[in-house]
């Protein structure tokens, strides 16, 4: 597994890294045998990147990945800001720490990797205090590093602003392209990790789905289609289902030949070297397994590229529906 370095602070990880939302079984019943064989093929291929946060199934993800025994070189990164007792104008510095310190006793570990503010109100992120709160608490020994994981690009330059943010992640697809024109260069300028989530904008880009495809009532793709529970953008990259299926099949007859369609959205996205690490969700270790592949394949020719984001610009970009 190739290895990229993640910003100021230091960590070589994995091209692809492992996000555990669905071992919190909010995609849908995840069991132990199925988590724990999901965390034992990543280690077995040297995945040593997995993003977890506080409120996948109230925690069942960290307790999951904290009672995993093969950990030995994997960074664990989790998030805090989205639990009730924060979220969405409860902000405090006690608050944040209990959450944290919780989060600690889920994954067994005195001091977290890495800590990434979760999509918190943007109101808040223009405040500023809680990058001190943040700083404190890495004084105090509870975190190694802390970043955040943002919605739109002007939350992420926002973020940017703050010595203290070591990392940044966003929403980075064949869908959403816009970030490699200004934040991905400002990320590099101030030495801050970037972890793309979404990268196939929430299966769609696995060219996998047609309009009979059914999610089950617990996965966001099915109660968040058009964002009545949360940032629209955060569901098929903020695409109606039915425009994503008109653009995948458009996307079909450019992809490489031999090639399945999630192996060329991801190599598109580990071809920007402002890029550290990609995370993507799996209910399977088979699905690990193919992502893995991608990190194998040859860079993409920079004629390809530029067709693909002109291609964006043209017909996927004015689809996107809420701030990008």
């Amino acid at each position: 597994m190739n290895k990229r370095r993640l910003g100021k602070t230091g960590y070589e990880v994995s091209e692809i890294g492992l996000g555990c939302w669905q071992l919190g079984g909010d995609f849908g019943p995840v069991d132990d045998g199925t988590a724990y064989s999901i965390l034992g093929r990543a280690a077995d291929l040297g995945v040593n990147f997995w993003d977890t946060a506080d409120v996948y199934g109230s925690g069942l993800s960290e307790t999951r990945i904290g009672s995993f025994p093969r950990k030995a070189g994997v960074r664990v990164a989790t998030k805090v800001g989205r639990g009730s007792a924060l979220f969405p104008d409860k902000y405090t510095r006690q608050k944040l720490r209990e959450n944290i310190e919780a989060s600690l006793r889920r994954l067994g570990t005195e001091r977290l990797d890495l800590v990434q503010l979760h999509c918190v109100p943007r109101p808040v992120l223009e405040d500023g205090e809680i990058f001190a709160w943040m700083d404190g608490l890495k004084r105090d020994g509870l975190v190694a590093h802390y970043g955040a994981s943002v919605e739109t690009i002007e939350e992420g330059m926002i973020c940017l602003r703050h010595d203290g943010v070591s990392t940044l992640q966003i929403i980075f697809n064949l869908f959403r392209q816009d970030a490699a024109e200004d934040l991905l260069p400002a990320a590099a300028e101030k030495d801050v990790g970037i972890i793309v989530r979404l990268p196939l904008a929430s299966g769609l880009l696995s060219g996998k789905y047609s309009a009979t495809t059914a999610f089950t009532a617990h996965d966001h793709r099915h109660f968040n289609r058009d964002g009545q529970a949360f940032s629209v953008g955060e569901t098929f990259s903020g695409i109606p289902f039915e425009t994503g299926l008109a653009l995948v099949d458009a996307l079909r007859p450019v992809v490489p030949e031999g090639w399945p369609m999630s192996h060329l959205a991801l190599r598109w996205i580990l071809d920007h070297p402002g890029v550290s690490t990609i995370i993507a969700g799996v209910t399977r270790p088979d699905q690990l397994s193919d992502n893995v592949a991608a990190a194998g394949l040859p860079n993409l020719p920079e004629a390809y590229r530029f067709k693909l984001a002109e291609w964006y610009y043209e017909h996927v970009r004015p689809q996107v529906r809420g701030d990008i």
